[in-house]
């Protein structure tokens, strides 16, 4: 992540946390050297949920921005019980997710507890409910992983069917809606470069929306990138992406008029007659991909299963888990297995068509 992007989120980050107690802003600042500026702005999303819940269910008779330490410390087992609830029955969220809230108010309170400390040198809690709850088991195989993967991928000639699609048939099916055909044509390219770049390397979301222009070696077909654990790698991506990649930058300038030292590779439309360029977020690339998924006919389509389905025909065409991995920046080789159950129904094909 850029220092123009981690500065957008700190930046959110510090909005959120005015809206929040104080000692919770204490504790963000404590964990800012420590973990990515994503990971502490979900903590603070996490947490205006649980403190709203707290004063809905009328646990506390303050606001949530003055919410006590003393209303912490004497929550019973089962009041949070009733909150984990809250967030299966009425959010809708799964276990995966009630574990990651879960996750963020044990640390919280954990930091509470064992960290922070008044002027007489005391915990700020000296009980902590949190450390009771434990989390949901969530048992999931590979193959279980595989299988729910499956059906959200694109398939052999869908990947160019799909990058056609955005390239070009979008605007074809749009065309009699003026508005909508005439922001296709602006953004096509990039938005097609966007596409094939992660269909041709499996770069994640975060990856593709902080590339800058000097991470680009397009002689090499190589792009530097900043993966988890803030670390450096250069990523290989195909020849189609490069092709991509190569249009939208004959136009980047002229279409979008970014300033002189403007770094960022992917640039968003101006709003307005005198809006300025700046970088493509995250989440503006993940509504264009929900946008063109939804009217190809593959609504499940988002950004990681475009990066699930490179790494399906990857392994498929060259079989070497290893050398995958590494392109996909996996820590552990037990995460890139999951693509070798991926391509079973392949594998079967094949040698059915042996008989033929």
């Amino acid at each position: 992540m850029d220092k123009q992007m981690k500065l957008h989120y700190m930046n959110r980050i510090d909005e959120k946390i005015n809206q929040l107690p104080w000692f919770v802003t204490e504790f963000i600042d404590s964990r800012k050297r420590k973990l990515s500026p994503t990971t502490l702005l979900n903590y603070c999303h996490d947490y205006i949920i649980f403190f709203d819940w707290l004063v809905a269910e009328n646990l506390t008779t303050a606001s949530r921005t003055e919410i006590s330490l003393a209303s912490l410390e004497t929550l019973t087992i089962r009041e949070v019980e009733n909150f984990l609830s809250f967030l299966e029955y009425q959010l809708g969220n799964t276990n995966l997710t009630i574990n990651r809230k879960l996750s963020s108010l044990k640390s919280l309170f954990d930091y509470l507890q064992n960290k922070a400390e008044t002027a007489e040198l005391k915990p700020y809690i000296q009980r902590n409910v949190m450390a009771k709850m434990d989390l949901n088991v969530v048992k999931e195989s590979q193959e279980t992983i595989a299988n729910r993967i499956e059906g959200k991928i694109l398939r052999e000639d869908e990947f160019e069917a799909f990058r056609q699609f955005v390239a070009h048939d979008f605007g074809e099916v749009n065309k009699e809606n003026k508005r909508i055909y005439h922001f296709h044509q602006m953004n096509r390219e990039r938005d097609t470069a966007i596409v094939s770049l992660i269909l041709g390397s499996g770069l994640r979301l975060s990856e593709v929306a902080g590339i800058n222009l000097e991470d680009l070696d397009l002689s090499k077909a190589i792009v530097r990138v900043i993966r988890k654990g803030n670390k450096e790698q250069y990523v290989y991506f195909s020849k189609q992406a490069l092709l991509d990649v190569e249009s939208y930058l004959q136009i980047r300038e002229s279409r979008y008029k970014p300033e002189k030292l403007e770094p960022f590779l992917f640039i968003a439309a101006p709003i307005g007659r005198k809006g300025k360029s700046r970088r493509l977020t995250q989440r503006s690339i993940e509504k264009l991909i929900e946008k063109y998924a939804t009217a190809f006919g593959k609504p499940a389509l988002t950004v990681h299963s475009l990066r699930h389905s490179f790494a399906t025909r990857y392994h498929l065409e060259n079989n070497d888990v290893p050398r995958l991995k590494n392109q996909l920046g996996h820590s552990s080789i037990q995460t890139t297995m999951i693509y070798t159950h991926l391509t079973d129904e392949e594998m079967r094909k094949a040698v059915d068509n042996m008989d033929r």
